[in-house]
């Protein structure tokens, strides 16, 4: 009986998965910091719950990207598999996302670094999160059998 199940590594390390992911990332990333400059810089929020209204902003654009382009093979199913999709990608970014977004309070906060390069730092620790389990969890392209 296996407790955990089978990485497929060969798969998960994929270029093609990858560079489309980070391709998708890199936009999201975009949306995220224009997203979150808005917020503040017009006063509407401060940078840590401005950052909460960005990342879901960015993860929305970036499921429906990966879903039609990145992981296009993987998402057979009805409307209902979709709806499955979306939301253990909400649950998986919204660790990755927490786990940004504690980097961006610690090196704001902490120390006095600029909220948007705090951001991007806090994005780039996310990435590597999100894409393993979004491969593993969401799309489940590197689960072996």
């Amino acid at each position: 009986m296996k407790l955990l199940p089978q990485i497929d590594l060969g798969t998960l390390l994929s270029p093609k998965y990858f560079w489309r992911f980070l391709s998708v990332g890199a936009l999201g990333a975009v949306i995220d910091n224009v997203t979150l400059a808005a917020l503040v810089e017009f006063g509407l929020l401060g940078p840590v719950m401005g950052a909460v209204i960005a990342k879901e902003a960015s993860i929305t654009t970036m499921f429906l990207l990966n879903e039609r382009w990145t992981f296009s093979g993987a998402t057979a199913g009805r409307w209902w598999s979709i709806l499955r999709r979306f939301i253990c990608s909400n649950l998986v970014r919204a660790v990755g996302a927490s786990v940004g977004i504690a980097v961006l309070a610690v090196l704001t906060q902490e120390f006095g670094l600029w909220y948007l390069f705090a951001n991007v730092a806090g994005i780039g620790v996310g990435f590597v999160f999100n894409y393993i389990f979004e491969s593993l969890l969401t799309w489940k392209v590197a689960l072996g059998n």
